[in-house]
């Protein structure tokens, strides 16, 4: 590999911003691509009377709800760096897509609501890249409202989260009288509401403000150099090997809505969020990113991005080496090769075609029915496999049917293409074939929903059979259809596999009870 392509995939940063609805994530997106030059104008999910929507936030349903309900893939370039930011949906009803996105990023940057603290779908997400072992960067947001304690928000990560944190900076005041930053890392103070060169206030050797200014009479002035000489003190120490390894949070106060401490979060995160890192293949074998040969995964595939087109992109995560338009590459999954013509790169719902991308980057690839979710995508002649993408349980359950009978055909292809994301799951019953959908939340019906009438031209019924622990078995062959009963259903999924779909965990363990040499599993 040449020093050139070298340099090329260090300088990539690819990370996914997480956190609880309504934290500011999206929000946080927009200022990041506008400090990037990617948008002129970083219009935020508020604006909907203005007709101005979040740029990541593309699909018709979300510019309605102003929620994100899919992963966006953003790039922009910043520093000298080439940033891939994947935009995840905040709802836990979505958690599924996220999961799986968290598997194509080398980093994460956690938002926290500075009012509400650390909530139930971050500590969700949290688990899995500590799970992964992945840096967390931490922005406590909304620090122009009234909040929470600093120091009860740090302490809060700790507790909750059992991670050490290190406060980049410390906030002056909060709400009305926020008066600022602290930026112990850059030994400066950052004023907000003021521009251009009056900015930035430099700090004396003893972190004091080195020249006289108004802000040194005031309370907060006072209390957040007090704060910062106790954190110095008592607080964890900053080390970098520890924040790679996913053990220490760097935290940052600021304010997304207002872009303020944006961008010097933006600068000191890209000093310390690490270049592409090494995937692990089924084998238990590391795939460096310096490889000479291309190798991927699809982590995501998502339909209708272009209604008018009907198409369908699927997201690879490019592992190794380089890709470049036109390649050949193996499917090991199906044993068959492709051709990669058909590619592009992504500012949210704003496309164009790439030719040529390395390790670190994120690329779509126009697929016709070839890929599926978690799929291996690798060059020359190997044909290895990375290791399997999560794969979640559903626990709510509908009948669907076409309320016009004559739209059969496009209510069939619909689904297909809409299971294929992954966001809901597909069963039917055995001699009826009746369609039923299981999903982990009631969000993801009223999105399936809402997409078949806007992107198929279908209305659809959806009988709802409630909540159901679902089952797949292992010996398939000792099944008999004679075992199913009022609350154990037998179904088949898309991938003509049995599942039985329990009415409740007390159904399950009867069944295992009277059926003890038919051996269940769960899908996670």
């Amino acid at each position: 590999m040449t020093k050139n392509m070298q340099e090329e995939i260090a300088s990539r940063r690819t990370f996914a911003i997480i956190s609880h609805p309504d934290a500011g994530k999206t929000t946080m997106t927009e200022k990041l691509l506008y400090f990037g030059g990617a948008i002129r104008d970083a219009g935020t999910v508020k604006g909907k009377k203005s007709g101005k929507y979040a740029t990541s936030d593309w699909m018709e349903i979300e510019k309605q709800r102003g929620i994100s309900v899919t992963s966006s893939v953003l790039q922009f370039d910043y520093d000298g760096k080439r940033v891939n930011i994947l935009d995840t949906p905040g709802h836990e009803d979505f958690s599924e897509d996220t999961y799986r996105t968290l598997m194509a990023v080398d980093a994460a940057v956690m938002m926290v609501d500075s009012a509400k603290g650390i909530e139930p779908q971050t500590i969700k997400l949290f688990k899995v890249c500590r799970m992964r072992g992945i840096p967390i960067f931490t922005f406590i947001n909304k620090m122009d409202r009234q909040g929470k304690e600093p120091l009860e928000l740090m302490e809060e990560l700790e507790e909750v989260l059992g991670i050490q944190s290190y406060a980049m900076n410390w906030p002056i005041g909060m709400g009305k009288e926020f008066m600022g930053i602290y930026d112990r890392y850059n030994n400066r103070i950052e004023q907000a509401r003021v521009e251009g060169e009056n900015k930035f206030l430099e700090l004396d050797d003893e972190g004091q403000l080195a020249k006289p200014h108004p802000m040194m009479e005031t309370s907060y002035y006072k209390q957040a150099v007090e704060d910062a000489l106790l954190l110095e003190e008592a607080g964890n120490s900053f080390d970098e090997a520890r924040i790679a390894k996913g053990e220490l949070t760097p935290v940052f106060f600021g304010s997304a809505l207002t872009n303020f401490g944006v961008q010097t979060f933006l600068e000191t995160f890209l000093n310390f969020a690490p270049s592409p890192q090494p995937r692990i293949t089924e084998n238990d074998q590391y795939v460096d990113p310096m490889m000479e040969e291309f190798s991927g995964f699809i982590f995501k595939i998502q339909a209708n991005m272009n209604p008018a087109h009907r198409d369908r992109i699927a997201f690879v995560r490019i592992v190794s080496g380089a890709f470049e338009r036109g390649m050949t590459v193996n499917i090991p999954r199906i044993g068959k090769t492709v051709k990669l013509n058909q590619t592009t790169q992504f500012l949210a719902d704003d496309r164009e075609t790439v030719n040529d991308a390395v390790a670190g980057d994120i690329i779509g690839l126009y697929d016709t029915g070839n890929y599926q979710i978690g799929d291996t995508v690798v060059g020359g002649k190997s044909t290895y496999l990375f290791e399997a993408l999560p794969q979640f349980n559903p626990e709510l359950f509908v009948k669907v049917t076409a309320k016009n009978v004559m739209k059969s055909k496009h209510f069939h292809k619909g689904i297909l293409q809409l299971v294929q994301e992954g966001a809901i799951q597909y069963y039917k019953t055995l001699h009826t074939e009746e369609v039923i959908l299981g999903a982990v939340g009631q969000l993801q019906f009223e999105v399936f929903e809402h997409r078949m009438k806007n992107e198929y031209n279908v209305e659809v019924q959806m009988e709802h059979i409630g909540s159901k622990v679902a089952r797949w078995i292992e010996n398939e062959s000792d099944v008999k259809e004679s075992m199913t009963g009022p609350r154990s259903m037998l179904v088949k999924d898309r991938f003509d596999n049995f599942v039985f779909l329990f009415e409740n965990d007390f159904a399950m363990r009867w069944f295992g009870d009277k059926f003890p040499d038919i051996r269940l599993y769960s899908l996670l």
